[in-house]
């Protein structure tokens, strides 16, 4: 059930992120002026009644403030009910109002309309608070690109990907590239929600968003402006509106059931007691002057009864908590994936990229003991196998190569096949190569083998002609924050910290150590996360049936468990696009720290729309008691309403101010 409290739950299903801030600023200077136009049509009423004035003149402006504050309440309610929804917000504030002036309370029935005409304001007011904290995110999507081929300035839809740039200094990349030339300090907080800057040379990424602190750069654009980290970033929150969390849903659903029993419950408010009285009283009824005391009462009661506070501050909660949590560099894709956050019991990392830097260094280099082949040829061996292949360890050996000396002639390259995360084969000049895990090589036939190296890294072995050649030993660090997030998240109370990775067990073992984490799976293929992550979610959950499991990974042969988890939390940076589409959360920064952030978030949200179903429940039950009992007047109803509304609005946009972790190490 929509809620006319105020406009922006009520009259549009456009996402929030999507109302321009200048519209949304008309609308509250609109209920502005309905509230100014109204109130002095209300004051003039009753000094006009205070001074003894016709009561016909007295009785116009009370109707006149009533249609002025609440024309589209009114307006809403007709409209409602015309189309079969005769059961809302809009028809108890009309049937009250209205039922106040027939009993002859004309102040009552337009002040009702009057402080409810305020209440939208501020509640609007309110909405659109939150909404700045999301619409100023717009920011990141610069409005120019300068072209480095004639100094000329474009719109940045306008450059298609390859194109060189350039980029001033103060001024912000307008498009994703690489920097070509030039370098500088960046500042990324509107991107990724880190306040240190982000240093920037050849050959790094810079992403649309990023304002250049200092020095000309010339950069080299990899995306065109639709599929820039800004936009797809702006996207997600704008479509994160459209997803409903449990508590949302169910205070629908009880809104849709609560409104006609309490419109009943009026009703026979109205009838029932003073029959009943007079049947035990044995004193016949005495036409209207019987009715109308419990008439009135019922009219309070419905006033009380308007379910406002539920419908608008439970929403206006998720949402803040969505534009706080943006702040930060974590987006979520819907609020319902803040309930998923509020409840995880275990979280699960992918190991490279995630939990590491991922960029490798070849550590060394293992030539056969026999001597056949040299360190150098199984470099160039090495270098050749993995010339095509994207993946960081690929990348980590032909850089290797490259700072030897060594070239591949491309040329020679014939059949290729690449299975991620297991091994590469191909022919080179008829020459059969092969790289990649031992379990490759064994599933090869690859013979020779030696025992497994003892030294602690990602062993990358080659094999010619399916004889073995060598190996090449990597080492990858582990991210900055990586540690702490672990130590965090078991201060939060998480149970189980799992790593999974498809690299050798010594690798595996020295990257968990670091870490200190204490569950981990090596050597595990990319078909085989989901089913290892299904044993796991599965255990979790039998001790833990209300808990969830979280998946964080960043490539591609992750992208099929973020889509199985309960919530899968991308990197945004490095991730790639496979990853970042099946998640249901994004890192902007890639900092594992930032997982932290986002459980801690949502449940301070969560607490806070509790707080909000709480606090409304009770003072609405409260009320709704002394309003039957005749102890509420109309009056002290229509501040019941308003305020409990108001109350839980001003609550919910403490959820934008979402706590953060201190200052990190």
């Amino acid at each position: 059930m929509s809620c006319s409290c105020s406009t922006s739950c009520a009259e549009t299903n456009e996402p929030a992120a999507t109302i321009h801030g200048r519209d949304a600023r008309r609308e509250v200077r609109l209920l502005a002026v309905r509230f100014i136009v109204a109130s002095i049509l209300f004051a003039a009423g009753l000094v006009m009644s205070l001074a003894g004035g016709p009561a016909l003149a007295v009785r116009s402006l009370y109707v006149l403030a009533w249609l002025v504050a609440g024309y589209r309440v009114v307006f809403n309610a007709v409209r409602n009910i015309s189309r079969g929804q005769v059961f809302d917000e809009n028809f108890l504030m009309s049937i009250a109002t209205i039922g106040a002036f027939l009993i002859g309370q004309w102040s009552e029935g337009a002040a009702v309309m009057l402080f409810y005409n305020l209440g939208e304001m501020v509640q609007e007011s309110a909405v659109n608070r939150s909404r700045r904290s999301i619409s100023e995110l717009m920011d990141v999507r610069p409005d120019i690109a300068r072209l480095a081929e004639g100094n000329r300035e474009v719109h940045p839809s306008a450059v298609p990907a390859d194109t060189f740039i350039l980029v001033k200094p103060g001024e912000k990349v307008p498009l994703d590239g690489i920097i070509i030339e030039g370098s500088s300090s960046f500042d990324t907080s509107r991107l990724t929600g880190e306040s240190l800057p982000r240093d920037g040379f050849p050959g790094e990424q810079a992403l649309a968003g990023f304002v250049n602190g200092s020095g000309l750069l010339t950069i080299r654009t990899t995306a065109i402006y639709a599929e820039t980290a800004a936009s797809k970033m702006l996207e997600l929150i704008e479509n994160a509106q459209n997803r409903k969390a449990k508590a949302e849903k169910l205070i629908t659903s009880f809104a849709r059931i609560y409104t006609p029993i309490v419109t009943v419950g009026a009703v026979l408010l109205s009838f029932l007691p003073p029959l009943v009285l007079s049947v035990l009283s044995g004193v016949p009824l005495d036409g209207w002057v019987s009715f109308q005391p419990w008439i009135s009462r019922a009219l309070v009661f419905l006033v009380i009864s308007c379910p406002c506070a539920f419908v608008i501050s439970v929403p206006l909660g998720f949402f803040g908590g969505i534009g706080g949590a943006a702040k930060l560099g974590v987006l979520v894709k819907g609020a319902d994936f803040i309930d998923v956050l509020a409840k995880a019991r275990a979280v699960v990392f992918d190991k490279t990229g995630t939990l590491t830097k991922g960029v490798f260094r070849v550590q060394s280099v293992e030539g056969i003991p026999s001597g056949e082949y040299t360190d150098r040829y199984v470099t160039a061996l090495a270098a050749t196998a993995e010339f095509h292949s994207n993946h960081p360890v690929a990348h980590a050996i032909r850089s290797y190569a490259s700072d030897a000396g060594i070239a591949v002639d491309e040329s020679l390259i014939g059949s290729y096949t690449e299975n991620a995360g297991y091994g590469v084969s191909l022919t080179y000049d008829g020459v059969d190569l092969r790289a990649g895990s031992r379990k490759f090589m064994l599933d090869s036939g690859v013979s020779g083998l030696p025992s497994v190296s003892a030294e602690a890294g990602t062993a990358v072995e080659i094999a010619r002609n399916l004889g073995y050649a060598g190996r090449i030993i990597l080492n990858d660090e582990p991210k900055n924050d990586a540690a702490r997030a672990v130590s965090e998240l078991r201060a939060l109370g998480i149970e189980e910290i799992v790593m999974i990775t498809g690299d050798t067990q010594s690798a595996a073992q020295d990257i968990a150590g670091k870490l200190g984490i204490i569950d981990m799976y090596f050597g595990v293929l990319p078909h085989q996360k989901v089913s290892l992550f299904e044993e796991i979610s599965a255990k979790v959950k039998a001790s833990n049936s209300s808990g969830t499991v979280l998946f964080v990974g960043d490539g591609i042969n992750d992208a099929p468990v973020l889509a199985r988890s309960d919530a899968g939390i991308a990197m945004g940076g490095i991730g790639s696009d496979a990853a970042i589409e099946a998640a249901d959360v994004v890192l902007m920064n890639d900092n594992p720290l930032s997982v932290v952030e986002a459980i801690k978030s949502a449940r301070w949200t969560r607490h806070i729309v509790m707080e909000n179903i709480v606090l409304s429940f009770v003072i609405k039950i409260g009320f709704l008691a002394l309003g039957a009992a005749g102890i509420a007047t109309l009056w002290e109803a229509v501040f019941a309403d308003v305020g409990v509304a108001l109350l839980a609005t001003a609550n919910s946009l403490r959820a934008r101010s979402l706590p953060r972790l201190s200052a990190r190490k």
